[in-house]
């Protein structure tokens, strides 16, 4: 039993919803975040184990937004010891079938969300870590980062940024005591990979690991929680493959 104080960013779902589930099991106080789920934001609250868990919301493109989320996370918490950057917008947007328009939108929407809202949430995190002595973030990136994202671009290259943000801060916040790492999974079994996996193109996915399948949510939330604890302190900076050897980088 560990007691942290937790926000998960997108945590009403998915691979957010799971890694809510393993800091709860574990011990620890959660605050699910979500931006327009609230429905699944209350059901999650009542299913985790333990008590102390509370709901906030935020879209993370609103800077003064995502202030007040983190600052009532850690008031409700107690403080703030794990920031897992979970949240993020996949939104296709093939160079030559959109419009300029449609391109520009997906840009905007992508980075405004999945790397200038997370490095706000980042800031306002921080703060509340230097202050209780320490912390860890976590941030979900992604294979495409490594591989590229060619329906996606914007999803690629945001992830890819958030790799090279998580750096950055690993070396900027090892003096406060406060590790940073990622971990990178590839298709995960969740609503918003659905789609893929259940059409024309769900066995070739599948395919595209030797194991034949793609991750559960299960998988990449007890990836977090191992790199949110006191015996993965030494691989702050670190980024985490999570995608079953379908893409083996160098």
């Amino acid at each position: 039993m560990t007691n942290r104080c937790v926000l998960v960013t997108g945590s009403s779902r998915g691979i957010g919803r799971a890694v809510a589930e393993a800091f709860a099991a574990a011990g620890d106080k959660v605050a699910i975040h979500h931006r327009a789920s609230p429905t699944l934001a209350a059901e999650l609250l009542a299913a985790l184990p333990g008590t102390g868990h509370t709901v906030v919301q935020a879209d993370l493109a609103d800077p003064d937004a995502v202030k007040s989320m983190v600052d009532m996370a850690a008031e409700r918490l107690g403080g703030l010891d794990v920031l897992v950057n979970n949240a993020a917008n996949y939104t296709p947007h093939p160079i030559t079938e959109v419009s300029y328009q449609q391109w520009q939108a997906a840009w905007q929407s992508t980075i405004g969300v999945n790397l200038v809202g997370t490095a706000n949430v980042t800031w306002c995190a921080v703060r509340h870590m230097i202050a209780g002595g320490g912390g860890v973030i976590v941030n979900v990136s992604s294979r495409g980062a490594f591989r590229g994202e060619p329906n996606q671009p914007a999803y690629g290259a945001s992830k890819a940024g958030l790799n090279a943000f998580g750096q950055s801060l690993a070396l900027a916040l090892a003096p406060h005591n406060i590790t940073v790492a990622a971990v990178a999974p590839g298709f995960v079994e969740t609503d918003m990979a659905a789609a893929h996996l259940q059409g024309a193109r769900g066995e070739s996915i599948r395919a595209q690991s030797p194991f034949g399948r793609v991750a559960r949510p299960d998988e990449v939330a007890g990836a977090v929680l191992f790199l949110a604890s006191p015996d993965a302190r030494w691989a702050s900076g670190a980024i985490l493959d999570l995608n079953g050897a379908s893409y083996l980088r160098t």
